[in-house]
């Protein structure tokens, strides 16, 4: 990870935490003030990112270490372990906002105040906003880790919304004289909870499956192929496997070159193909080359 990207992706989890932490305080004393539950929990839910925001600066930094003994390919999984992390915290805050609605049907409420549709409003305008400059953040600097926290914010945007719309029809219940919508309130907060473990799932799905070593499939991997395969020397690409190591690419490949050349010729092509897959594709970190003699029987 080069200097500059993990300045990039430093300053997106700051501004995540900074972002998060004021809607939590704003949302939390609107929602003490009016009354509203779906607030409250929706208050929780921001509470939660904060730490996610930090988890996912943590990732960032650990992955800009240099390769060690230890971990001679590097940190770049720290970025996923991140992401694992913060689908854990989404889902924990899920399954706690589905509780608090579902314990509200158990004792009287009364309808929430239009200090929490203000509140909700300015929540969902902000989290629009965060979610676009951390998804395109994430996209430019291809972070795993600040991806997922960019749809942490979406998920926020529609579980806001949800709750808004409670808080509505909990209000406009009051105004009708009709105290059954009353209840619309801690409805919506399930509502948040069934849209929250859904990204959580969401998340973890993809992040886990980063982390078990995912290989790029062969639409993915078909120009790191057909490039190596032009290098002078390559009469053959045997087999490439490209594995995803957090926001960048190692690269294992057998060529096949001819069998008559001197262990030094085959060497230097090898060097060869690793410098130029480098060189032209930036995501890819590290080449590790084997070196087979072509057989013109197989195919």
């Amino acid at each position: 990870m080069s200097n500059t990207r993990y300045q990039e992706a430093k300053r997106g989890a700051w501004v995540g935490i900074i972002a998060n932490a004021c809607l939590a305080v704003l949302k939390g004393a609107a929602g003490m003030m009016s009354g509203s539950r779906a607030l409250i929990a929706d208050a929780a839910n921001s509470a939660t990112d904060v730490v996610s925001s930090v988890a996912v600066l943590f990732g960032v930094r650990l992955a800009h270490t240099p390769p060690d003994e230890e971990h001679p390919y590097g940190h770049g999984k720290a970025e996923t372990i991140a992401a694992i992390v913060v689908a854990v915290l989404i889902a924990g805050v899920g399954l706690e906002v589905g509780y608090r609605s579902v314990e509200a049907f158990l004792e009287p409420i009364k309808p929430p105040g239009w200090m929490a549709v203000a509140a909700a409003v300015f929540s969902i305008l902000a989290k629009e906003i965060l979610f676009r400059y951390t998804y395109r953040l994430g996209k430019r600097i291809d972070s795993q880790a600040i991806i997922a926290n960019a749809w942490d914010h979406r998920s926020d945007v529609f579980s806001t919304l949800a709750a808004l719309l409670g808080i509505l029809g909990s209000i406009v219940g009051g105004y009708i004289g009709v105290p059954e919508l009353v209840y619309l309130d801690p409805v919506a907060g399930i509502g948040v909870s069934i849209f929250v473990l859904f990204m959580a799932y969401r998340l973890a799905r993809e992040s886990i499956g980063d982390a078990l070593d995912r290989v790029l499939n062969a639409e993915e991997s078909r120009d790191l192929l057909e490039t190596a395969a032009q290098v002078n020397g390559v009469i053959k690409v045997d087999e490439l496997l490209a594995r995803q190591h957090g926001h960048y690419v190692i690269v294992d490949i057998r060529i096949a070159v001819d069998p008559h050349i001197t262990v030094e010729e085959g060497h230097r092509i090898g060097k060869n193909v690793k410098k130029t897959l480098m060189g032209k594709f930036p995501h890819v970190s590290n080449v590790l080359v084997h070196i087979n003699p072509y057989d013109s029987g197989t195919t």
